[in-house]
């Protein structure tokens, strides 16, 4: 990859990539058209650094070591839950959360419980969308750093 590439990149994450995540824990798409239009600026970015037409988007991400924006948005929800679970944020746990009521469960100790949601407006909202990542995380995934 060309010198230059690498300071586009750089000028990209930068400038461009914290617009379009700010704040997503607050709104984070969840149509497929608007899904799209938010990966379309970074799809049109990447298109553009040389040598990088030919290769498909998974190519061109891989290849200058960036992730769907998608994904990212998915590690920002996951991140500041795991701020709220350890009460790293001044935010109320229970204003948000309870934990799960079953103790025998698979995985790791900080299972959510997910309440019933009848609402379409409710079921993108912050707290109801980490839920299935966040208790879908593995039991490798080590928790006791920030509880130590």
């Amino acid at each position: 990859m060309p010198r230059d590439n690498d300071l586009l990149v750089r000028a990209f994450v930068t400038y461009v990539r914290p617009i379009m995540e700010y704040n997503s824990i607050v709104w984070s798409p969840s149509l497929v058209r608007d899904i799209e239009q938010m990966e379309k600026v970074q799809r049109r970015f990447t298109k553009r650094l040389f040598g990088m037409r030919c290769l498909s988007y998974d190519d061109r991400l891989q290849k200058l070591g960036l992730l769907r924006l998608e994904l990212r948005r998915l590690h920002l929800d996951l991140i500041f839950c795991y701020k709220i679970v350890f009460g790293l944020v001044s935010v109320n746990f229970n204003d948000f959360f309870e934990y799960s009521r079953t103790t025998t469960t698979r995985g790791h100790a900080y299972k959510l419980f997910k309440p019933r949601c009848t609402s379409g407006v409710r079921q993108n909202f912050f707290t109801e969308r980490v839920i299935n990542p966040w208790n879908s995380l593995p039991p490798t995934v080590s928790f006791y750093s920030a509880s130590a």
